[in-house]
């Protein structure tokens, strides 16, 4: 039996690399799939055997006993503290790392220091911050948690800022500085434009990273600024799981994250791939 043709060949192995992607396409998307579709169904349908594929119709009770019972606003509370720890740690952390791309300050290892705070593990020092947040009176309190997720954010965005700005030819800054501009000018009307992509791929993982917080939240938070990844636990319980709640609740945490990743994602894949990674 004579081989197959080149053209043959290929495009088998064209077929066959379709099918895998294909094939972990749907892995990896069905739990996706099977969260949100288990937030529409009915009790009888989620805890139906065989499964219930899809629903017979679409329900939103599962969302309006959340909006009833007011656990809806712990993704309000989740929006408003990374959102704001975000635009706080982008501001100082980018305004630090340009002092340190430009003139060195601390030195040349200084940077190395500074990413090494963020490998520092969150449960070796959240019990003194929550002896000192009692002291202070900030627990369960937005402005304690802002501080906290600011303060656990800045190394990794100075890190990954001082890199962007190392990019950018320091001569487009001294020729801003020759035209008459100021120093903030030279950091708004120069390294800004060109460290755009940089800037938002940072803030959406800034704002990932402090969106999915749960240990500083579970010990610093009581019932005033309960966070999403904390109410989604309270729905799991010794006897049983209220799985209409949890994915509902899911679902609801889910949308922000997926539309600043959506709005963003054309400087994601750009900001990456800069030399953000030099160090």
């Amino acid at each position: 039996m004579s081989a197959l043709p080149f053209h043959r060949r290929h495009d088998v192995r064209l077929a066959i690399r379709y099918a895998l992607a294909i094939l972990i396409t749907i892995v990896f998307v069905f739990p996706v799939y099977w969260l949100f579709i288990i937030s529409f169904k009915t009790p009888d349908e989620i805890f139906a055997f065989p499964p219930v594929w899809y629903p017979k119709s679409v329900q939103f009770a599962n969302y309006r006993v959340l909006f009833k019972d007011g656990d809806a606003e712990t993704v309000l509370n989740s929006l408003i503290l990374a959102g704001a720890s975000t635009i706080f740690a982008m501001i100082l952390g980018t305004l630090a790392a340009y002092s340190l791309a430009r003139f060195k300050t601390g030195g040349e290892n200084f940077a190395v220091w500074i990413i090494s705070q963020r490998m520092m593990p969150p449960v070796a020092i959240v019990f003194p911050i929550f002896l000192l947040y009692v002291a202070f009176g900030w627990v369960d309190s937005f402005h304690g948690l802002i501080i906290l997720y600011t303060a656990f954010n800045l190394p990794y965005v100075i890190w990954m800022m001082r890199g962007y700005i190392e990019d950018i030819p320091l001569e487009l800054e001294e020729s801003a500085l020759v035209d008459g501009c100021t120093r903030w000018e030279v950091l708004w009307k120069v390294v800004f434009p060109m460290a755009r992509a940089g800037l938002f791929a940072t803030a959406v993982f800034t704002f990932v990273f402090a969106w999915n917080d749960f240990l500083f939240a579970l010990v610093l938070t009581r019932t005033e600024v309960t966070t999403f990844p904390v109410q989604v636990t309270h729905y799991f319980g010794g006897q049983s799981n209220f799985w209409a709640k949890i994915a509902a609740m899911s679902v609801l945490g889910t949308i922000p994250v997926f539309f600043a990743v959506a709005t963003m994602q054309r400087f994601l894949v750009r900001g990456i791939s800069m030399g953000a990674v030099k160090g």
